[in-house]
């Protein structure tokens, strides 16, 4: 693990967050800052990144804080160096399965948004087009 720390500025432009943003990531404890400057700055590292990445891409695809804070504990269950037994281990997995599928569904949802809308803007491109050719002498 990289023991880098940086400050919430950087961290914001790396994650294309705002530091009130991270902050309140900060506030509902689904990021914790690994360190503190001696003046109280908060400061992270490369897995403090890594997580706020997760939390950003979770956040389009509609999911809750609550269901954000879930994932990153099953995640980091997972990764942990704790021994799981069997059941457990398989427990945790089956959770960040069903994360996944409702990612991938949700994808596929905004697959048909993005379609729809990329329609209606030739759509508006087109008639846009029809007055100009149609207002010209």
């Amino acid at each position: 693990m990289d023991d880098k720390h940086m400050q919430i500025g950087e961290v914001a432009a790396r994650t294309e967050l705002s530091p009130r943003t991270i902050r309140h990531y900060e506030e509902t404890g689904l990021v914790i800052p690994s360190a503190r400057s001696q003046g109280g700055f908060r400061l992270y590292t490369e897995t403090d990144v890594a997580r706020l990445m997760v939390i950003r891409r979770m956040k389009p695809l509609g999911f809750t804080l609550d269901q954000m804070r879930d994932l990153l504990d099953a995640t980091d269950r997972l990764d942990a160096d704790d021994v799981l037994d069997a059941g457990e281990r398989e427990a945790l997995l089956g959770r960040v399965r069903e994360y996944e599928q409702t990612a991938t569904e949700q994808v596929g949802k905004l697959r048909i948004q993005l379609a729809r809308a990329e329609d209606f803007a030739a759509t508006l491109g087109a008639r846009l087009e029809q007055n100009v050719l149609a207002a010209r002498p």
